[in-house]
This record gives structure tokens, sequence and C-alpha cells, in this order.
């Protein structure tokens, strides 16, 4: 349905002095903070997990060399969604020189509303990190404590009991992120490097990593965290995560670009048609694009207590 000269009396009226409610300033590209960016030219993309060799054990004299097997795990598949919006102007409205004054301003809005979607998909990998309803390759869940090793066991990217942003729960989830293996079980090189908070956590997170001293405390010890800069991205703060009390580590895994993705199919374009039928003037707005994640070690978090 097109927008009427009816809806927009008021753009009509002479003396008018400003519209508002189309200005709002936005929350910018908030998950480029969390993911990594690349381009694709497919309608899917998938990612496999290669896994490497078990630790080399002792070769007794005179004994044959043992021989291992790397394999392929499991794949984390990317499939890409279209989004689009668009809308109308009749062509009374555009004869009535509504096409310069109001155009313009929606086709600023529907950017703005295009935009939202996209900080909203990218939340909600995160949103439902924790939930059995979104697995990963592996077939649990982003944040789990059972994923499955090939080498046999399994591995942990959150606490057995999660608590609530604080000094002692940041650091056991550093220590645990220090101590990740690979899929055979080897220990590897993984840094924290970024905590990623809702609004709610802003200044819960300024406190800890950026108090000269211990937050919270009458003792004069300093402030662990900040003196070994064992987070060197800092905090970034998501105004679409959804969970006030949730926060997560994003790691060396994930700056490497094997976590958390965001495959770029179709950059946003607008475009404008008239209909012949009916005169009106029709935009549209239309990309494509996917988020998710590949290797669940880019990333360490919480729900809170």
């Amino acid at each position: 349905m097109a927008i009427s000269r009816a809806q927009l009396a008021k753009e009509l009226e002479p003396g008018l002095n400003a519209l508002f409610g189309m200005s709002y300033d936005s929350y910018e590209r908030e998950y480029e903070d969390i993911f990594v960016i690349e381009d694709s030219n497919r309608a899917f993309e998938e990612e496999v997990l290669v896994t490497g060799f078990g630790s080399a054990p002792l070769k007794s004299e005179g004994q044959g060399v043992q021989f291992d097997n790397a394999s392929e795990s499991y794949s984390a598949r990317y499939t890409h969604d279209t989004i689009a919006l668009a809308f109308a102007l009749t062509e009374e409205a555009v004869e009535d020189n509504l096409y310069d004054s109001l155009g313009k301003r929606y086709v600023k809005a529907l950017a703005k509303s295009m935009a939202n979607t996209k900080e909203v998909k990218g939340a909600d990998v995160l949103n439902n990190a924790f939930s059995s309803s979104f697995t990963g390759g592996d077939g649990v869940s982003l944040i789990n404590t059972a994923h499955t090793l090939s080498g046999g066991g399994t591995a942990a990217n959150r606490a057995t009991t999660m608590a609530d942003l604080n000094e002692a729960s940041l650091e056991d989830a550093l220590i645990d992120i220090s101590t990740f293996t690979d899929d055979r079980g080897l220990t590897i090189s993984v840094q924290a490097d970024k905590l990623v908070v809702p609004p709610q956590l802003v200044f819960v997170a300024d406190r800890i990593l950026n108090s000269q001293q211990r937050s919270g405390t009458a003792d004069n010890d300093i402030n662990a965290i900040k003196n070994t800069g064992v987070l060197p991205g800092g905090y970034s703060v998501n105004h679409y995560l959804t969970d006030p009390d949730a926060f997560f580590i994003l790691t060396s895994v994930n700056s490497a670009g094997e976590g958390l993705k965001m495959f770029q199919r179709s950059p946003m374009e607008t475009s404008m048609e008239p209909d012949f039928s009916t005169g009106n003037i029709r935009y549209k707005a239309r990309e494509r694009y996917s988020f998710g994640f590949s290797d669940w070690r880019g990333i360490y978090g919480s729900q809170g207590a």
C-alpha cells in the first residue's frame, strides 16, 4: 500500500516548522565488534573442522614409528538470509512536491530499519548461545559444557556454575580460556581478547577493567586484570543483547577468523521505480548475509547467576 496525501496531510500545510521521529541516531555496526566479516559468492558457506595429530609417543629402540590419522570433524554451515523492505508514495503525493521533502527522509528510515535487523540478527547468535534449540556443528549450543572432542572427552567454554560478572568470575573465565585444547587434546595458545556486555553491565565492566586497584575492596592490591593486560581489546557494549546479566569474552581464535563470522553475500542496495498502473513511486532496500559460528573456542560466556 502506498503512502498517500491523506496520511501526510501535515506535510502539505504551509508554515510547517519541522518533522521529527525519523532522525534519531542509531548505534553504528556493533556486530563488527563481535564478528569477523567475509564476502561470499555462493548460496551458503560451509567450513569444516580438521583435526590434527595427537601427542607424539615415545619410539623404542628398534621399533617402528607409530602412525596417526588426521581427519575431518564437524562442519559449520552459513545459509544466507535475504532481508528486504519497501515503501511507496502515491502519484498525487509526488505531484504535490512530497517527493523531495519526504522521499529522502523515508529512504533514510528504510536504511535504518535494514541496519536494525542486521544488528538484531548478529546479536541473536549470542542471545541464543546457551539454548539447546540453536546448535552448532558438534550438536550442542555455542556456549556449552559438553563440546565433543575427536580425541575423546568433552570441553567447555563456560563455567559449570555460571556467575554474575565480577572480578572473581572474570578471572576464572580468563583462566579457563587459557587452558583450552585442540580437538586431539593438545594444549593450544588461546588468549582472551575482548569482553562484550549488555548496557546494564557497562559500569561493572569499566570498574573491573579500568580501576587502578581492585574494584570494590578496601585492600591496596593492584588490579591484576588491568596490570597483566589479559584483555587487550577492553570491553564493548552491545545494545541488542537481551539478557541483562549475560557477558561474553571473545578470544584470539575469534580474532584469527575461526570463531564467529558474518558472510556478506550481497551488500545493501536501494532502488526506486515507478508503477505503470498506479503511478506510485516505489522504493526498495535489499541485502543478503548470514551470521554464525565455526569454532566454539572463539568465545566464552556466562548467563549470570
